[in-house]
Order: structure tokens, then C-alpha cells, then sequence
């Protein structure tokens, strides 16, 4: 067997690395920023002309990059994915929400793995809050 060959589950999870930091490619660092103010109710941590960086609760960061200044240059369009947070009351967030005037793509609704509803930032990225639904 190769010396370098990876024998136990324990080795290869400490192979595998933690989720530090997520990035969004948007039109405008600035108007973006405003609209996760609101909704995070949190200032970033850093912000300059092309590049805005929220920390989130969990010690993930939240960057907002300039699509225009961004290297290696951005071919993807926005809504390929989805950032999702959990929370304990998705339809009090909901309403919250509505009250800043959050763009919603799906309304709350009940799904195979809980409650749920998307929102969308000014580029139409899709926020997906949710709760799982409780083992019986």
C-alpha cells in the first residue's frame, strides 16, 4: 500500500475543508451592500468601490465583488444557485421582509424537508430561508 494512501474516515475528513467564505458577483458593491444591511441588519466589515464583505453569525463571510472587476472574468449569470440561512420562524422573517420591500421569488410554502420561502437581492441571487421539518 502507498504511503501517502488515506486508510480511516477520520483522515479523510480532516481533509476536508470548512466553509469560510461565500462570494456573489454583483453589478454594484454598493447597492447590494445596502440591500444585505437590511435584511442582515449588520454594517460589513470591510467595503470599497468593487468589493463589500459581510461576517455572518457562523464565521462565514459574505463578499460582494464587482462583476466588472472580478479575476478570472465572471461568465455566470446570477440565480444558478442559492444561499440558504435556517431560522426558527420563516413566515415572522416573511413578513419582516415584506415590510423592506425584499423582492420574493416563492411565497412560504411547506416542502419534503420543511418551510420555506426565497428571496432575491438586487442581482436576483435566490436566498432561500428555511426550517427543516422536525423528525417524528
Amino acid at each position: 500500500m502507498p504511503s501517502n494512501h488515506i486508510s480511516t474516515e477520520k483522515e479523510i475528513l480532516c481533509l476536508l475543508p470548512n466553509l469560510g467564505f461565500v462570494l456573489l458577483f454583483v453589478t454594484s458593491p454598493q447597492k447590494s451592500s445596502l440591500f444585505y444591511q437590511k435584511i442582515f441588519g449588520t454594517q460589513p466589515i470591510e467595503e470599497s468601490p468593487t468589493f463589500v464583505m459581510f461576517a455572518l453569525k457562523n464565521g462565514v463571510m459574505l463578499g460582494l465583488w464587482s462583476k466588472y472587476t472580478a479575476e478570472p472574468r465572471v461568465e455566470a449569470s446570477p440565480g444558478a444557485l442559492e444561499i440558504c440561512f435556517p431560522v426558527d420562524d420563516v413566515d415572522a422573517l416573511y413578513e419582516d421582509w415584506g415590510k423592506k420591500h425584499v423582492t420574493i421569488a416563492q411565497k412560504p410554502t411547506d416542502m419534503d424537508f420543511g418551510r420555506t420561502f426565497v428571496a432575491l437581492d438586487p442581482d436576483g441571487h435566490r436566498i432561500r430561508i428555511y426550517r427543516l421539518q422536525e423528525e417524528n
